[in-house]
């Protein structure tokens, strides 16, 4: 019997990218589908895609920055279904540009969705996994951002380094009880996520000032995946129960070099006062 089969996969930013492929990914392994999305016409197509497929999903509009949305959705899928087991804390948007160029709107933006649609997920289903008593697992999307920072990424990488923060805390903190934690961090996926977070920001958020200036094509380091392929890999963390979701090779000389100047800190030379 595969272990997701029968078993309840909510999945916040939906409708499309990572979301979209995570959705299918739990779905061809037997799990019915909450999918949460602030695109109300994306997330009925994407439902309607899942249904033709052959799945049980329940689309729920929502917007994450909003605390009352996120616990309407869990008593939605509680009410529908009448449990979750994998819940997936992947809506998020991306900003970039100069710290110079990025408002102040941009920073509430940026942490609203990043970190507070991911808290507000972990704070209105923590409560209904540990009343159920059947564990659970937790999967908050973060970034290599989170990991290492970047120049021309400031609000970025400040709200994906609390992402990985709160989740390595959740995983010490809810291992005891059987509650599993993963945090993804990929690098470069094949998304729409910066072109829709512009829209966003003009859009939905009624932000007028002018948007900070990309970084370049030739900054950004690492390879592309599909969304598709980190999929895969969420899915089978969820699988080991493993903390650390890492999508692209090249992560690991990065964390590797970060690792080293750390450690460079307590030579004898630089220790000493």
């Amino acid at each position: 019997m595969d272990p997701f089969r029968g078993r309840v996969a909510v999945i916040t930013g939906g409708a499309g990218g990572i979301g979209g492929a995570l959705a299918r990914a739990f779905a061809a392994r037997g799990a019915k589908l909450v999918l949460a999305d602030l695109d109300e016409e994306a997330l009925a197509l994407a439902a309607k895609e899942h249904r033709e497929r052959g799945a049980e999903v329940l689309p729920v509009a929502t917007d994450v920055t909003k605390r009352e949305q996120v616990e309407a959705l869990a008593d939605a899928t509680f009410r529908h279904y009448g449990a979750a087991h994998v819940v997936c804390n992947n809506a998020g948007i991306a900003i970039l540009g100069p710290i110079g160029q990025t408002t102040a709107a941009d920073w509430e933006f940026t942490m609203a969705v990043n970190f507070w649609g991911v808290l507000y997920g972990v704070e209105a289903f923590l409560p209904r996994l540990r009343e159920q008593g059947q564990g659970g697992h937790f999967v908050n999307t973060a970034s290599m951002a989170g990991l290492a920072g970047m120049a021309f990424f400031s609000a970025y990488n400040a709200s994906k380094f609390a992402v990985v923060g709160l989740s390595e805390c959740l995983h010490r903190e809810l291992k005891p009880e059987g509650i599993g934690v993963s945090v993804l961090c990929p690098m470069i996926v094949q998304t729409n996520l910066t072109a829709n977070s512009l829209r966003l920001r003009s859009g939905e958020r009624g932000i007028a000032a002018p948007a900070p200036e990309p970084p370049a094509a030739d900054t950004m380091v690492g390879g592309v995946k599909q969304p598709g392929e980190v999929a895969a890999r969420v899915v089978r963390a969820v699988e080991r129960n493993e903390l650390y979701v890492l999508t692209h090779e090249e992560q690991r000389e990065i964390l590797r070099r970060r690792a080293a100047r750390l450690d460079a800190v307590f030579a004898p030379e630089s220790w000493d006062l």
